[in-house]
């Protein structure tokens, strides 16, 4: 969360190919046996509650892929990185991106979100439970690691890139997105710099001593440095 996901997502939608709605939250959707012998006759078929789960998540998205007469769906949820197992089970011919920010940068991204409902620091020990679930799911599965910075740095380059990766031509509309691809608060980053239409200069890499502590170690097991913009 906070990493630029929606940029990335907007990107990706202004390609011809690829569908990227809001975040869809599918693995919230549960399946249950409203009595036993529904229970027994769906065993009787060999399924069980995940895997009907998986078919209801996929009928989801494939019906949202046909309405939009694309190619490719893509699901951008920040809170997929929780359940990757079962993702990648569902979907085994899944494609990953891995979006990283300095860690410090998506911290006060979301403490300036809502700065009523947290401080500072349950803002940066939030935002790293998610950070923490990034790094075990791009640990575990096969995937391109992408940085905010060099995406707001270097659109194309970086689009390009994605799009190589994906086996897919690169198209310039990518880079000049729209304001259609903007949602409302809850499902997506909303603010004006998204709203712009277009790719945006990313904020400043915090200093040093604008690091929490508590972020430390995933700084540096990001490769971040206090002013390095481009980390490897």
């Amino acid at each position: 969360m906070r990493s630029g996901s929606t940029l990335l997502r907007a990107v990706l939608n202004a390609h011809s190919a690829l569908h990227a709605p809001h975040e869809l939250h599918v693995r919230r959707l549960t399946v249950g046996f409203g009595t036993s012998l529904a229970e027994k006759a769906m065993d009787a078929l060999g399924h069980n509650r995940a895997d009907l789960e998986h078919l209801l998540w996929d009928r989801v998205l494939h019906r949202e892929l046909v309405k939009s007469g694309k190619q490719y769906i893509v699901d951008k949820t920040p809170a997929n990185a929780f359940a990757y197992q079962r993702i990648s089970t569902c979907w085994p011919d899944a494609r990953y991106i891995f979006l990283l920010r300095h860690p410090a940068s998506i911290a006060k991204s979301w403490h300036e979100a809502s700065p009523d409902k947290r401080t500072p620091e349950e803002a940066a020990m939030d935002a790293l439970r998610y950070m923490k679930a990034v790094e075990r799911a791009r640990c575990a599965l096969t995937g391109l690691t992408v940085r905010y910075e060099d995406l707001t740095a270097e659109p194309e380059a970086v689009t390009r890139r994605i799009c190589d990766f994906l086996s897919l031509p690169w198209e310039p509309g990518m880079l000049t997105y729209g304001e259609q691809a903007v949602v409302v608060k809850g499902l997506g980053d909303w603010k004006d710099k998204i709203r712009s239409g277009t790719v945006q200069a990313g904020r400043d890499l915090p200093a040093e001593d604008q690091i929490p502590e508590s972020l430390v170690p995933m700084v540096r097991t990001w490769g971040y440095q206090p002013g390095v913009t481009n980390p490897t």
